[in-house]
């Protein structure tokens, strides 16, 4: 029962994958998401609003410092508990 349970989910989430995918715009379209104003301001804006003569230092540390610092904090957490488990099965 679980197999075929496996296999059911399975398919459903590459369905549901290839509907996501199917809805995509087509690559090198102008009215992608890529090609909006954000883009454009931090490119034009980017040195003067954030003082950071690197553009992509710049548009992480600045623009995106609340994702970056979530993304840092995922990665820190998921590295302690891997460093958990691995002193747990040293100690057995």
């Amino acid at each position: 029962m679980r197999k075929i349970m496996a296999v059911f989910l399975t398919i459903l989430i590459i369905g549901i994958l290839l509907i996501g995918v199917k809805e995509l715009p087509p690559l090198g379209e102008s009215n992608n998401p890529a090609h909006n104003e954000v883009m454009d301001r931090y490119v034009q804006k980017g040195v003067e609003e954030t003082g950071a003569l690197n553009t992509v230092t710049g548009i992480i540390l600045d623009y995106r410092a609340f994702d970056t610092f979530g993304e840092a904090t995922v990665l820190f957490t998921g590295a302690i508990v891997v460093l958990t488990v691995l002193k747990r099965d040293e100690r057995k």
